[in-house]
């Protein structure tokens, strides 16, 4: 009986929620949204809202996002990040002592790192924002310093050539997580330049994620900041 617990079979058998994931990974499911019926998605949230869990979307379309809104009461959708994130009525969340930053080298790469940030919120830890601090411009980041050098973990959002997670690398001592996003002119190659410069990366706390994955980058950040101790 426990075992078949595990599995929840949901939207007449379309969907079947890992109903065992928070015990094994710390975290419930996540519904990747592009794709897939606003009603599958509704029956992901119900059970885990029910179950006692938040509940998480990425990758939603506006029409969907509204439905979604419609449906459940504590629904934040945000549209920029593409999420819809609902908690169950009287949620408290988890206290984290870590916190996370969330950098991005221009406002064109804002969308993923967003993504980032909602899914970095759905966990419970502390966000703090660092926008357009790009190296075309470096005096940006370093005006900024104060806010992030303590953080427990970064989340870089770069897209062109992929070059700012090196450089706030240079000036911390936590992981970085650089994600680069499909942002630039034509040898971008839709974000293939920025990943492979990330990944030649000689700064040594680096870590890249895919490209535009705003949610892996902020979800592994978020299991960095659960695990540390009072800073």
């Amino acid at each position: 009986m426990a075992e078949e617990s595990q599995s929840l079979p949901l939207a007449d058998g379309a969907v079947t929620l890992d109903a065992d994931r928070r015990r094994r990974c710390g975290y419930p499911e996540v519904v990747y949204g592009e794709g897939k019926p606003v009603e599958a998605i509704a029956a992901v949230f119900a059970a885990q809202l029910q179950r006692g869990e938040p509940a998480l979307a990425t990758r939603v379309d506006p029409a969907t996002a509204a439905l979604l809104s419609e449906q459940f009461p504590t629904a934040r959708p945000n549209a920029l990040a593409r999420t819809v994130r609902a908690t169950p009525e009287g949620w408290t969340p988890p206290v984290v002592d870590g916190r996370v930053a969330v950098i991005t080298a221009g406002t064109t790469d804002l969308p993923i790192a967003e993504e980032a940030a909602e899914t970095l919120a759905w966990m419970g830890v502390a966000v703090t924002r660092v926008s357009d601090v790009g190296v075309a411009g470096p005096h940006r980041l370093r005006e900024r310093l104060a806010e992030f050098e303590s953080a427990t973990a970064i989340v870089v959002v770069a897209g062109m050539e992929g070059a700012l997670p090196s450089v706030v690398a240079g000036y911390v001592a936590c992981p970085v997580i650089a994600v680069p996003t499909s942002v630039g002119y034509g040898a971008n190659l839709g974000g293939v330049a920025a990943l492979l410069s990330m990944l030649n990366s000689c700064a040594s706390n680096v870590a890249v994620v895919n490209i535009d994955a705003g949610f892996k980058g902020g979800y592994l950040a978020g299991l960095i900041a659960t695990r540390s101790g009072p800073r």
